[in-house]
């Protein structure tokens, strides 16, 4: 198991399934994104060098952070800057049922093409 892998495996309840479930529907919808283990943490990248999206947990949530996500239109209105972040959004999960596919799955396809066509 690589670094990155073992971050997601290893991290504690109940952190460790939300970010299992990112990670496969990651992997699952974006097969040519690579995970790489960067800045301590498990990084996605597109076409090798393009930053994508990472996985990190905190105290009380998981944070699925989005590299250029300010240029994104939010148009759920669920992405959070937070922590002085000037470029870098997040879409944040407490529990399971936080997660929406529909809402995950049109921001990630906006943000491959915004970070694809740059």
């Amino acid at each position: 198991m690589n670094p990155a892998e073992d971050y997601i495996y290893k991290a504690p309840e109940p952190f460790n399934h939300i970010m299992m479930d990112l990670h496969v529907f990651i992997s699952s919808n974006f097969p040519d994104a690579v995970l790489k283990y960067k800045w301590s943490l498990p990084f996605y990248y597109l076409k090798g060098n393009i930053m994508f999206c990472y996985i990190n947990f905190r105290k009380k949530y998981v944070d699925l952070g989005l590299a250029y996500g300010s240029e994104l239109s939010n148009k759920h209105n669920k992405l959070v800057a937070g922590e002085g972040r000037k470029r870098m959004r997040s879409l944040r999960y407490f529990s399971m049922d936080d997660m929406d596919n529909k809402v995950l799955l049109e921001t990630l396809i906006e943000l491959q093409n915004l970070r694809l066509n740059r």
